[in-house]
Parts: C-alpha cells; structure tokens; sequence
C-alpha cells in the first residue's frame, strides 16, 4: 500500500512539473484531446493502464 501511495504521489508531481514547465503546449494537448472519440480514449487509457500494471508487475517480482 504505501508503493502505491509514492506512486500517486509521483503521478501527481510529474503531471504538475508538465503543466508548469509547458502550460500553453497542455492546453492546447487538452484542446486536441476532443476531436478523438471516446472509444479511442478509452483504448488508450486501457492500454496505458495495461502497460503500466505490466511494468509494476515486472519490477515488483
């Protein structure tokens, strides 16, 4: 429980680093974010999610 913990933490300082460091670059990504369809995004958060399990998965045994 407390990997999990850091990781959120990390998530959250890396995400907040990127809108700081490229704030204009962000929203213009967010603006771009509505033309794709909400199956496409769904794909690829379930990808990502996929993906990173993995990862952690990997590292962890």
């Amino acid at each position: 429980m407390n990997e999990l913990i850091i990781a959120f933490g990390l998530f959250l300082f890396i995400e907040g680093i990127l809108y700081a460091i490229f704030p204009s670059k962000m929203k213009n990504m967010l603006k771009k974010i509505e033309m794709f369809k909400i199956s496409q995004i769904r794909f690829s958060g379930l990808t990502f999610a996929i993906i990173g399990f993995v990862i952690v998965w990997y590292f962890k045994t």
